[in-house]
């Protein structure tokens, strides 16, 4: 059983939904700043798997111990799977969160609901103690909204619908619960109870 691992990312949310789900296995979580590797990965990759998978490398190969990164994305069906990886930077490396979802409020202004269908993807890359590399996908089925709901102004979280409520609508506990990270991450969590 691995003691310490290091998440490819700074992002407090990450970081504490990760501490989370590891609480009773005895593994210590670093962010890659904790860890002394303040470095920005450039995600040239044409996947989300790659650039997931880029992201663990960086840090593994500076650290060499046990390394996770994640990547994920938006995927619409009506636009054929955009922005899919391209997510983050959907209308350009400027825009905001919400210049983001409502591009695609626009893109999607006629579609009737039945063809509003998309997921949200999420791949968690682990490097383990001997470089060898894991994927684990986790994918939250839902339709996108006809207009932003909820106060959680966060990525598309405002138009993706799980039922009949956004993703803004939900608590961060709840959102955690059927998320495609959250999920991602709860394979990654078996996988390591079952390599003791």
């Amino acid at each position: 059983m691995i003691s310490k691992v290091i998440v490819a990312s700074n992002n407090k949310n990450k970081i504490r939904e990760i501490k989370a789900k590891l609480a009773s296995m005895n593994i210590e979580v670093l962010s890659q700043r904790e860890a002394g590797f303040d470095i920005e990965v450039e995600e040239t990759g044409t996947t989300i798997e790659e650039n997931s998978m880029l992201k663990a490398r960086a840090i593994y190969d500076l650290a060499k111990i046990p390394v996770i990164a994640d990547d994920g994305g938006l995927e619409v069906d009506f636009l054929d799977g955009r922005p899919g990886v391209y997510s983050a930077r959907f209308c350009g490396p400027d825009a905001t969160d919400r210049d983001k979802y409502m591009k695609i409020l626009e893109l999607m202004k006629d579609v009737p609901d039945e063809r509003r269908t998309a997921r949200f993807r999420c791949i968690i890359s682990y490097i383990d103690e001997n470089g060898k590399e894991h994927a684990f996908e986790g994918i939250c089925n839902g339709k996108i909204a006809y207009e932003p709901m909820g106060d959680n102004d966060f990525g598309y979280d405002p138009i993706f619908l799980v039922g009949d409520k956004s993703f803004a609508q939900i608590s961060e506990e709840e959102k955690n619960k059927i998320s495609h990270r959250g999920r991602a991450i709860d394979k990654w969590v078996e996988y390591l109870k079952d390599v003791k």
